[in-house]
């Protein structure tokens, strides 16, 4: 009977966490990670910061989406591996926070909401996509060339 070595022992795998590690902990990432933060409770706090906290929809909306934001961003110091695809959901709710004025029933698109959800949704999104674009741009290098099916080298670098 032949035992398997377990996957989290996989040395893809440690290298793929180790790349992760290394991308979370430039300067570049640490912050977007901030500027994140401050987005996603600006987003949870704008409808009392600006003034449009009678629109009582879109003021929830905010609140929800901007509490969604933190947690999904803020997470991705401690986890990255686990959680950079959760940057997309990011991006998403950039989206929604530059559209909810004109979705949500009711007449919430007032001067002080379209301006306020549309930069910060707008600096959400791109947030968002920074934090997307984190292992590709600022992660690590590969330590082994790729290889063609008879073995021909396929990475230009090397």
């Amino acid at each position: 009977m032949t035992t398997h070595p377990s996957i989290e022992q996989h040395p893809d795998l440690a290298e793929m966490r180790s790349r992760f590690e290394r991308a979370t902990t430039t300067p570049r990432a640490q912050a977007v990670e901030t500027l994140a933060l401050l987005t996603g409770v600006y987003l949870a706090a704008s409808a009392w910061i600006v003034g449009f906290n009678n629109l009582g929809p879109l003021t929830v909306s905010n609140l929800i989406t901007g509490v969604a934001y933190c947690l999904i961003m803020g997470g991705f110091g401690n986890a990255y591996e686990r959680t950079h695809s959760m940057a997309w959901a990011a991006i998403a709710i950039g989206a929604w926070t530059i559209v909810a004025p004109w979705v949500i029933a009711g007449k919430m698109d007032t001067t002080r909401s379209v301006v306020s959800n549309v930069i910060c949704g707008a600096v959400a999104l791109l947030l968002g996509l920074a934090m997307a674009g984190t292992a590709a741009m600022g992660g690590g290098t590969r330590t082994r060339p790729l290889r063609g099916a008879r073995g021909t080298n396929l990475d230009p670098m090397v």
